[in-house]
């Protein structure tokens, strides 16, 4: 017996490429996700930059870290989601996720230790990130190449 129904049909969303956010030590490739707009609302935006700016660790480059990830903030239906992701001892990921209602995007709050990581189109950006650092970074023949890393982003429907 099928128990299983939507809310709703599962919609193409679009993910961007926002910008390279760098402050710190730390340069950041920030993806936006919208539910049903273009990108994720300005404010949104704003209030993810914020937060990066504490939830990335300091010094940028210590403990196995290269001062390098991406910021995902996702304009969703029901609540905003932001993840953190940066990466450290060659092929490890550290990934921390925040949410907020989505009529307050300034009220984002830590859920990592809840289990939440990640819904299908924030699965995305992760499987993108993901290939491109094995590509740029740990399989580049030329050796390891954080510029070319940095360079590459994800834009699409998906």
């Amino acid at each position: 017996m099928n128990t299983f129904t939507m809310s709703e049909p599962c919609e193409l969303r679009p993910i961007r490429f926002m910008e390279l956010l760098e402050f710190d030590g730390w340069r950041i490739k920030v993806y936006g996700i919208a539910y049903g707009r273009e990108e994720p609302r300005s404010e949104l935006m704003a209030a993810a930059r914020v937060l990066a700016r504490r939830a990335f660790p300091r010094p940028a480059c210590e403990d196995g870290r290269y001062g390098v990830g991406y910021l995902g903030v996702h304009d969703g239906r029901g609540s905003n989601f932001v993840f953190t992701d940066w990466w450290a001892d060659e092929n490890e990921l550290h990934h921390h996720v925040f949410i907020s209602p989505s009529d307050d995007p300034e009220a984002l709050e830590e859920f990592t230790a809840t289990g939440v990581s990640a819904c299908i189109w924030d699965m995305k950006v992760m499987c993108f990130e993901r290939d491109t650092w094995v590509k740029k970074v740990l399989r580049n023949p030329d050796g390891p190449d954080l510029q070319a890393y940095l360079e590459t982003g994800l834009e699409g429907e998906y």
